[in-house]
Order: C-alpha cells, then sequence, then structure tokens
C-alpha cells in the first residue's frame, strides 16, 4: 500500500506543497528517504523509528521507500519528521489515510513530542493560497501560522494527541489569531534628548518618509542615543508589513510562542566586524541577512566607516532595488530588503575635525583616508545628512522641554497615512516617498516656477547627480505632508536642499 500525505516546505520566504509517499514493500529491512533530501531529512529515519515505538507500535520489518515529491526540489530541515511518520502509520493500516484539504509538519523528539520548525508562517500562507483547510503543526508555532486566516491551524504537543485526533477519540481546538499588540520601549524616549532639535527635525521627516539619514559628529555628541531612540517614533506598521517581515523572521528562527508576529518596525544594529554573507544573506543554504531582517525596518551602522568596504558596498543595490538575490551552486533565493539605512559617523579617527575646541590631531592625509572608507556612490543613496553638534554647558543642564516620542510618532502616523492613501492604486511595493520611481515624482512633486527657480540653483551651484536631484524632491514631499500640504512649497524645498550637504565634505553629490 502506498500512502500520501501532505506537507509543506519554505524556499527564501516562500513556501511550497510536497506530497510525502510512503511504500511498504517485501525484501530485506531498510528505510530510504529519496526526494532530494538533505541530512536532516534523512536522520528524520531514526526520530520516527523511536516514536513508532514510543506511541505503542511495532516497526515494520521490511522495506520501507518515503519519496518527498516533488523530487527536484530540495528539502531542507526537520519540518517532515510527522508526515513521513503518519505516512507510516497509514502504511500500517494504523490510521486512516488523511484528507487531502490537510497538510502536517513538525520535527519529533525521541518521546513524541513536537518541536518547533522554522519558516511556519511563510508555509502556513502557502497553504492558505492553495486552499489547505487544515493545518497540524507544533503547538510552539501554532500562534504564528494562525496569522493564516483562511486556515485552521491545530496545535499539537505530543504525536499520542494527533492519533486521537485523527481517530476521533479526542479533537485538538484549533487556535485563532491574536491580535498584534504595539510595544513601544518606555524607557526610550525623544524627550530625554537635550538639545539637538535640528537633528529630531532631520530624525522626524526620515521616520515618516522612509529616508535613509546619516548622522556625523564628535563623540559624545547623542547620535547613536537619538538612533536608539528612532524606533519609538515609526510609522505604526500595516498588517500587511508585519506579515511580510514575520515571514523573514520565522525563516530566520527569530518568532517563537511568546512573540509569533512582529507588531512593531524591526531595528537592527550589526556590529561592525559583521562579513557581507551576513550583512546579505548566505551560507549553503542561503539565510536571510541583517538587510532582510530590517525589512520594513531600520539598519543602523554605528561607526559606518569602521564597517568592511565590501559590506558598506554591497548596501548599494539593495538601497535601490528592495530586494537582494543570493546565488550559490545548489540554489538562487531572493529576499525583500526594503529598509531605512541609518548611519552614525565620526567628522574624522579622533572624532574632533571642525570642532571649536581644536582638539583634532589628525593628519589632512588621515582625514582623507578616513572619509575614502565611504564612496561617492554609497553616500549618494543617502537622502539626508544631519550634523550633531556638542552641547554647550547650559544646555546639558536645563531639563528638556520637547516633544516626546508620543507626539511625534502621531506626527509621523499622519504623514505616513497620507502617503499609504496617496499611493494605494499605484503599487504594492511602494507606500512611502522615499519608494517611487521617476513616474509618481513628476506625478507628485510637481514645483511651482518659484520652486523650479530654486531647484535649479542648487542643482548648478552644488553640482548634483541625477539621484541627488530625484531624493530632494522625495524628501520635499514628505516635509510637505508633515505640514499637512497638497503640493510642494518653497520653504519645504529650501530644507531639503540643505539636508543635502554632506558636514564632513565640502561637495559629494
Amino acid at each position: 500500500m502506498v500512502s500520501n500525505v501532505k506537507s509543506l516546505g519554505v524556499g527564501g520566504i516562500r513556501g511550497y506543497g510536497v506530497s510525502v509517499e510512503c511504500l511498504l514493500s517485501i525484501g530485506l529491512p531498510a528505510f530510504d528517504i529519496v526526494g532530494l533530501a538533505d541530512i536532516a531529512v534523512k536522520e528524520a529515519r531514526e526520530r520516527v523509528r523511536a516514536v513508532v515505538k514510543t506511541c505503542g507500535y511495532d516497526f515494520p520489518v521490511s522495506r520501507i521507500t518515503v519519496n518527498l515529491a516533488p523530487a527536484d526540489k530540495k528539502k531542507i530541515g526537520t519540518v517532515y519528521d510527522l508526515p513521513v511518520l503518519l505516512g507510516i502509520l497509514i502504511a500500517l493500516r494504523v490510521l486512516k489515510p488523511t484528507s487531502n484539504s490537510s497538510a502536517f509538519i513538525g520535527e519529533l523528539s525521541l518521546s513524541g513530542e513536537l518541536r518547533p520548525v522554522p519558516g511556519t508562517l511563510p508555509m502556513a500562507l502557502y497553504a492558505e493560497r492553495v486552499g489547505i483547510k487544515e493545518l497540524f503543526v507544533p503547538a510552539d508555532n501554532a500562534a504564528e501560522a494562525a496569522y493564516a486566516a483562511k486556515v485552521k491551524v491545530y496545535p499539537v504537543a505530543h504525536v499520542k494527541e494527533l492519533l486521537n485526533h485523527l481517530k476521533g477519540v479526542e479533537q485538538i481546538k484549533p487556535v485563532t489569531a491574536r491580535e498584534p499588540v504595539v510595544r513601544h520601549d518606555k524607557l526610550l524616549d525623544f524627550a530625554e534628548v537635550k538639545g539637538q532639535e535640528n537633528v529630531k527635525r532631520a530624525l522626524e521627516i526620515a521616520a515618516a518618509g522612509s529616508h535613509n539619514i546619516l548622522l556625523t559628529g564628535p563623540p559624545g555628541s547623542g547620535k547613536s542615543m537619538l538612533a536608539k531612540r528612532l524606533p519609538t517614533i515609526l510609522p505604526d506598521m500595516t498588517r500587511e508589513e508585519m506579515l511580510q517581515a514575520t515571514e523573514i523572521h520565522s525563516v530566520a528562527s527569530l518568532t517563537n510562542r511568546d512573540n509569533p508576529i512582529l507588531s512593531t518596525r524591526p531595528f537592527r544594529s550589526p556590529h561592525h566586524t559583521i562579513s557581507p554573507a551576513a550583512m546579505s544573506g548566505g551560507t549553503s543554504n542561503p539565510k536571510p541577512g541583517e538587510i532582510s531582517l530590517a525589512h520594513n525596518g531600520v539598519l543602523f551602522l554605528d561607526e559606518m566607516p569602521e564597517f568592511p568596504r565590501n559590506v558598506l558596498e554591497s548596501l548599494r543595490q539593495p538601497l535601490e532595488d528592495g530586494i537582494v538575490t543570493i546565488s550559490r551552486a545548489s540554489t538562487t533565493v531572493t529576499y525583500p530588503c526594503r529598509f531605512m539605512l541609518v548611519c552614525a559617523m565620526n567628522p574624522c579617527k579622533c572624532g574632533w575635525f571642525g570642532h571649536s575646541s581644536n582638539k583634532c590631531k589628525c593628519s589632512s592625509l588621515s582625514i582623507a583616508r578616513y572619509h575614502e572608507r565611504l564612496s561617492g556612490p554609497l553616500l549618494d543613496r543617502v537622502d539626508i545628512y544631519i550634523e550633531a553638534r556638542s552641547l554647550e554647558y547650559e544646555k546639558l543642564r536645563a531639563k528638556p522641554n520637547a516633544d516626546n516620542s508620543t507626539k511625534i510618532r502621531e506626527r509621523v502616523n499622519k504623514a505616513r497615512l497620507i502617503q499609504l492613501e496617496r499611493y494605494k492604486d499605484k503599487s504594492n511595493t511602494m507606500r512611502c516617498n522615499a519608494h517611487i520611481g521617476p513616474k509618481l515624482i513628476n506625478e507628485f512633486c510637481v514645483l511651482s516656477p518659484e520652486c523650479e527657480k530654486l531647484m535649479k540653483n542648487a542643482y548648478e551651484k552644488l553640482s548634483m547627480t541625477a539621484r541627488s536631484y530625484d531624493r530632494i524632491l522625495r524628501v520635499a514631499r514628505t516635509i510637505a505632508d508633515l505640514s499637512g500640504q497638497e503640493f510642494i512649497q518653497p520653504q519645504h524645498l529650501a530644507e531639503s536642499i540643505q539636508y543635502r550637504h554632506i558636514p564632513f565634505k565640502e561637495s559629494m553629490y
């Protein structure tokens, strides 16, 4: 008898269907798993053998052949333990054949408990798209899988629970998705930052339009402090954005029973010793890198010039395209990486170049070499440059009297809602001003004659590139949205132009 159990797999962040076929035949005892299975899949033989005995059944003394179809797609991980077990029990006639509208995933322990597997949400969303009605998953993955709204998700803690359910002895209750709860860190607030009103304004604009921003300034001026408080003013995520970000984190095994979905925008801050593969994604079985884990959120690079040159240059194409394609000998995977780049750096190696105290002892050659670590094309992809200056003693001792993160976030949310409404019929990948293409720039960033004159003068005097021109218009569009204006005004454009000045260089456009 050949049994057939439906299961699921995941490639990149896209789920796909897998049919687990099991045949018991006459011959010398053997247990083979075929269908382009990796080592982890083939090791399921010993786990399944132990669980069959744990459940009180005799393991068949015959030739067992398990085929994972389609056979041309590589099968990775421990997700197929449960369907392989069910296939053998069905072939033994212990269980009746499962329904074609049911799918099973899960890793087995030797005692029969189900352990969580990565990529549950992408697999559940695929099941929803193809019409699978019932999905049986490890109990720790159930809350995550439940966000596939049209699929009944059954949490399985132990194999015996599942067997009783399939035999009709005791039914497992399906789980329902919990409403995502947005929690911001109450220990971090913009109101705690003294002074630096120009930097706070720039960060508010960046958050409202998802613009890339570079903070420069001497040590202790508050660059890192401000950047770490940026998540508290980021706009609320839509449900679609939550699911997109959670799919990536699920594949990277960063979700769990208590945190099944990302309700706030991710904030990734890798150390400067990171490798190109860790930044962009890689290994033989390509996993998402930091740029993909920051999808719909923020990638913060503190002490940016200290990052290896090849790591920084690997950001150029993803910043433009919003996707990264990782090619290996056995597979090619594409991950989304639409993130907001936030960078912080000192003006020189010692940090005091240009400071009024004249503390800087770096030579001109040393300063030039430090600046050359950042290429012109990479800097050209930054929308906003802003300098954080050292505070005077009076400002440092004064009590903070600035807007808190809640007030700023309210303004940012209003501006982002305007953008969502504006671009809702244009493209699924464009939800904010930073991501609009040339066609939408021409449509929504129309300049008056006065603005045209201002833009022309700035373009010629500052020797801008076409990319800089587009980025100025996008930032100006965001500033207009924050002020509730339908059209870009001269003051919006003037403010946007001033953010194109790199504080530590005379010109780099």
